[in-house]
């Protein structure tokens, strides 16, 4: 066999080419517009900077009649050489390299790179999404002629001297049939200008109108904010009020400016990641960037320019590397200062924020010390006190040194909203409250700000205000000599499905009864399941839920000190009394809140029938 080898060129099917820019790279179909808006800048930011009192200007042309669409604009312009080789090379964008820094000895080059937007080369070649055929005639300002290109879907390019007499590119898109709208629909073009190029500081005209489409100035842009006007500026903008407005303009470890507000909207949930409108060089990239702000900040919204940021190849969203990770440390930074300063000048209005966005931020606050530290000053939980601050409750909440040996404080809380007026009144001669945690993310944001006292030495507990939890019985409700049931009334009473205690308390009450909120919780899944109601998928979450949390049981004391329950449990089980004292127990737990269980139905039926009998009886 003999050896062979020679040197063949790349073969690029320009169609395919566009298909899969359509496809893959670019998500909307106003893209090529966006990508020769930013070619046009480009070339103005380029002439600028040699000729700095120029200024320039774009103009969008819609032609119905023809389903033609031109864009033009007044910058450098391109020289016939330029034309020939840059514009009909795929991934050779001049601004690209200029921006790298590349060698480029016949390239008309204009100044340096920091206010160029194009990197990738491909932003003409994105017309071809839209049109059948595409033209481009351009007069560099130093030319001593113009050049006309032109070129279709295939490989062959037609270049000719142009009769354009100014500087500067007019680019013509043929369009196909079914973009024809986008040359009758003026509405269509002024959005799009609206949504990539508000903000390009070169003015934008439609169809030759002296009213420039797209704002330019944005208050949050300027070196110095006022912050009356960014608010002003931002509500306008994004139609809606802001809580609060967060200035932000810092040139290093990377550059930042922009303003972030607090939004009104309340947003449902944790699973909603924080989202924020970011611009490169006033090129709007996204106006919903995520992973940029930290996940507890889903209520902000604004506008940053991250011109220290790289743009992905589609321009629709940024490059997730070193500067990408730079700005987000930043930004939480500037967050959480500006929040603790606000806590310190301004509390009244940081517990407003936070009581709108009570939910989002005590859920974000469990992964977040430094935003649990924010709340204990600023987050509320209503308690048998009134509403009260973390920090409040903690210096309500000494340990009884009669009781406590080695707690520093106890925190009590109750889960069961059936029992907020009951357990409010148990605590209204104590010092110490109650907090009422009756959403599961409340209780544990009570738990970890506790556990970061631990830190400091303090020790601090958390005890259910339930008569199984430690000194609760006697510090709390004054119960004595608090002890399990004997076993033979356990069993008596086992079908009202709660644990049976006995104490001594104050003489007009037989029982006191508490619930386990989780316990009837964990009952209705329970009858649910039974029946079939719940997806198995659902069912998964309930018992992740229960296991993490386990239920526990109702609780029940019967008073030694009342006269008939003193003398019911001085007889054995069996007793019309005792039959009384088991409907006193669940009428105790209905009050209570709890549903009763069917078996504990039938046996209150048949003791009713018994006590009637008994009372029957005497009266014979």
């Amino acid at each position: 066999m003999s050896e062979w080898q020679r040197n063949i060129p790349f073969q690029v099917d320009i169609a395919g080419i566009i298909d899969i820019m359509g496809a893959s790279l670019y998500s909307r179909h106003d893209t090529p517009i966006r990508e020769l808006l930013q070619n046009s800048h480009d070339a103005i930011m380029r002439r600028r900077r040699r000729d700095l009192e120029f200024q320039g200007r774009i103009d969008v042309v819609q032609n119905a009649q023809a389903g033609i669409l031109t864009f033009t604009d007044d910058g450098i312009g391109l020289t016939p050489e330029e034309a020939e080789n840059y514009l009909g090379t795929l991934g050779l964008g001049i601004t690209g390299l200029i921006k790298r820094g590349e060698a480029m000895p016949h390239l008309s080059q204009g100044g340096d790179q920091g206010d160029l937007i194009g990197q990738f080369g491909v932003g003409l070649f994105s017309a071809f999404m839209l049109a059948d055929r595409l033209i481009v005639e351009s007069r560099n300002e130093a030319a001593d002629e113009a050049v006309r290109w032109e070129a279709g879907p295939g490989t062959e390019i037609e270049l000719s001297v142009s009769d354009k007499p100014t500087p500067g590119t007019t680019v013509t898109l043929v369009l196909k049939p079914e973009y024809k709208f986008l040359a009758e629909n003026e509405e269509t073009i002024e959005s799009a200008i609206k949504e990539h190029a508000d903000f390009l500081p070169i003015p934008i005209h439609l169809n030759g109108s002296q009213t420039r489409v797209n704002v330019i100035h944005a208050a949050w842009f300027e070196p110095s904010q006022d912050v009356e006007t960014t608010e002003l500026a931002l509500q306008a903008y994004f139609d809606e009020a802001p809580l609060d407005v967060i200035p932000i303009r810092v040139e290093a470890p990377i550059p930042i400016a922009g303003a972030l507000y607090v939004s009104p909207q309340r947003i449902p949930g944790f699973s909603d990641s924080a989202s924020v409108m970011v611009t490169v060089r006033r090129m709007v990239i996204s106006r919903q960037i995520k992973e940029l702000l930290p996940p507890w900040a889903t209520f902000l919204r604004g506008c940053l320019e991250l011109h220290g940021c790289s743009p992905t190849a589609s321009r629709e969203d940024l490059v997730r590397n070193k500067a990408f990770s730079i700005v987000t440390e930043t930004l939480e930074d500037i967050l959480f200062r500006h929040f603790e300063e606000l806590c310190d000048n301004d509390p009244q209005r940081m517990e407003s924020i936070v009581n709108w966005h009570r939910y989002s931020m005590a859920g974000a606050a469990l992964e977040s010390r430094r935003l649990r530290e924010i709340l204990k000053t600023s987050y509320r939980f209503p308690t048998s006190h009134g509403p009260l601050t973390i920090n409040e409750i903690l210096n309500l909440s000494d340990a009884d040194p009669l009781y406590e040996e080695e707690a520093d404080r106890v925190v009590w809380y109750n889960t069961d909203r059936r029992q907020e007026q009951w357990v409010n009144t148990l605590f209204s001669g104590h010092s110490a409250p109650c907090v009422h945690t009756f959403r599961s993310f409340e209780e544990s944001l009570l738990a970890y700000s506790l556990a970061d006292d631990f830190e400091s030495g303090l020790v601090s507990d958390l005890r259910i205000a339930s008569p199984s939890a430690p000194n609760f019985a006697s510090a709390i409700l004054g119960v004595r000599e608090l002890e399990d049931a004997p076993a033979e009334w356990m069993e008596f009473l086992s079908n009202v499905d709660a644990k049976i205690l006995i104490g001594s308390f104050r003489e007009d009450q037989p029982v006191m009864a508490f619930l386990n909120e989780r316990y009837e919780l964990a009952k209705s899944f329970d009858e649910l399941k039974q029946r079939g109601d719940i997806p198995t998928g659902f069912q998964r979450l309930i018992d992740t839920h229960l296991k993490d949390a386990p239920s526990g049981q109702n609780e029940v004391i019967l008073n030694r000190n009342h006269p008939m329950i003193s003398r019911t449990l001085s007889k054995s089980p069996g007793t019309p009394l005792s039959s009384v004292t088991r409907l006193i127990v669940v009428n105790a737990l209905n009050s209570a809140g709890a549903t009763t269980p069917k078996p504990a139905s039938r046996q209150q039926q048949e003791d009713l029938e018994w006590i009637a009998e008994c009372l029957w009886g005497r009266e014979d």
